[in-house]
């Protein structure tokens, strides 16, 4: 069986309060984190809600890095999902875990998009005849 993608599912407690409130702080947060990664930016986008509270995405050539925040419990949720292997997803996991100051993290990896292949077939990540409409 081979995976088209990893996705880390993260939980970031007893996180700075004003950090995981500030929608520009963790935009900057996150576009470090993926350009140190190696991943390959395609667009972001973030919003602040009220009184509090983040919601955004960056989407990488890899997939997509998201977060939602509630500064009131100290919590961030993050979605870390990357295919192909060309780049470290922990990376990113660790740079914000330390941009959160998160005190306590939990962490947990999937494999998505199971097939199963013939021994030692590897799975296309962008296959040749692919349309770019997909």
């Amino acid at each position: 069986m081979e995976a088209l993608g990893r996705q880390i599912l993260v939980e970031f407690y007893d996180c700075d309060t004003d950090k995981i409130n500030d929608v520009e702080y963790i935009e900057s947060s996150f576009l470090k984190a993926t350009r140190l990664s190696g991943a390959t930016i395609i667009s972001h986008n973030f919003h602040k809600f009220s009184p509090y509270g983040v919601s955004g995405v960056v989407v990488i050539a890899e997939s997509h890095v998201s977060i939602h925040s509630w500064p009131e419990y100290n919590y961030a949720a993050v979605d870390i999902f990357t295919c192909g292997d060309t780049i470290d997803p922990w990376v990113i996991q660790e740079h914000l875990k330390e941009a959160f100051n998160s005190q306590n993290t939990s962490s947990m990896e999937m494999k998505r998009g199971m097939f199963k292949t013939e021994p030692g077939q590897k799975l296309l990540f962008k296959p040749e005849n692919a349309s770019s409409n997909n």
